[in-house]
């Protein structure tokens, strides 16, 4: 069996793609294939695991400075773009568009096991954005249901879409009308108002520092087809009854959301795309131990926030995989002694004649 085929990336030096060839679209348009993509390991960083990256809706992976943090970290860096986003859509597809969340099983599982084979009895830990923070829980949860938590060691979830915004009010009778929709027009799409406020706090072209590529990534984000927000409410109404990730998660969030239609510098620092406190809410359902921490003045994708709250969020993310480096190294540590021996042998007597 062949190896993957890397070829160079869209983000240039340093980068390398290989593409996933994943067959028929159930979903009905054409063939699907997926993106892995690497940032190439440099001969002087000390490699003891890996981290894998899977992006949002409307987005694909181009943060390289995360790829950067994680290199640093110890990490090899490697993202996914799912398929018929970013770099994985084809003419004529859907944006984005499955009508389950569980489709993506095929490329997570592919991507996962191409990075475990390229380092092999490594930790990986996983790290997604907004709807992929809803999609690797998911994943993960059927993962362990069968048994298959290794090699992923953790979970890194940056603003993960854990709820419909909005008042119950409103979500009730949206999900009931998504469910009859998704059947009788799944590519129809919502009429929603058009607003760039996140993509203007972000891109370089207006208020922000970031350069990616509109055509993968629209300010005014690609629309929201009915069979995928029903994908995406299934999604949500899973997780509320509960997940088992399997791992330990950091959970990564803005301290507040903003709603409005016009940039400001308000709508700068805070998450202009999700309701923060659902996200805390929601947060103690992927199970295990989950730690979730707020960080001031960040937008929706915490890792394009100004530089004191990146700065924050990835003090905190380095000082989560220290601990659960130091977590997995104490049994190792702590190896018995000879008198350890003893004293074991002594407490299986007591056991025994008791």
């Amino acid at each position: 069996m062949h190896g993957p085929d890397w070829q160079p990336d869209i983000l240039g030096d340093g980068y390398a793609q290989t593409t996933l060839d994943l067959g028929g679209d159930p979903d009905g348009e054409g063939p699907v294939s997926a993106v892995l993509v690497r940032r190439e390991p440099r001969a002087d960083e000390d490699v003891r695991g890996a981290m894998l990256y899977v992006h949002g809706f409307s987005d694909y992976f181009f943060q390289t400075a995360l790829a950067d943090f994680a290199a640093a970290r110890g990490l090899a860096f490697y993202a996914l773009d799912l398929r018929k986003c970013g770099r994985s859509r084809r003419p004529g597809q859907t944006a984005h568009y499955v009508s389950d969340l569980a489709l993506y099983d095929a490329e997570l599982e592919r991507s996962l096991a191409i990075v475990a084979a390229a380092h092999p009895e490594l930790p990986v830990v996983l790290m997604a954005h907004s709807t992929g923070g809803l999609v690797l829980p998911l994943w993960l949860d059927r993962r362990r249901a069968a048994g298959r938590v290794a090699p992923v060691a953790g979970l890194i979830l940056n603003s993960p879409w854990f709820d419909l915004q909005g008042k119950p009010i409103q979500r009730g009778p949206m999900t009931q009308a998504l469910r009859v929709l998704a059947r009788v027009a799944p590519m129809g799409t919502l009429k929603l108002p058009p607003s760039t406020v996140y993509g203007d706090s972000v891109y370089a072209g207006r208020n922000g520092e970031w350069e990616f590529d509109t055509e993968m990534k629209p300010l005014t984000g690609f629309p929201v087809t009915h069979g995928w927000l029903n994908a995406v409410r299934r999604g949500h109404a899973r997780l509320h009854r509960g997940l088992d990730v399997g791992v330990p998660s950091l959970v990564l969030r803005s301290d507040r959301s903003h709603w409005t239609a016009t940039w400001s510098e308000q709508a700068n620092r805070a998450d202009t795309v999700l309701d923060v406190d659902q996200i805390a809410r929601w947060s103690g359902c992927l199970g295990h131990e989950t730690t979730v921490v707020p960080i001031p003045g960040a937008r929706h994708d915490v890792v394009l926030s100004d530089l004191d709250a990146r700065e924050r969020a990835y003090a905190e993310m380095a000082a989560w995989l220290d601990r659960q480096q130091r977590a997995k190294a104490k049994p190792a540590e702590q190896a018995p002694t000879e008198n350890d021996d003893a004293g074991k042998d002594a407490d299986e007597e007591a056991v025994a004649a008791s």
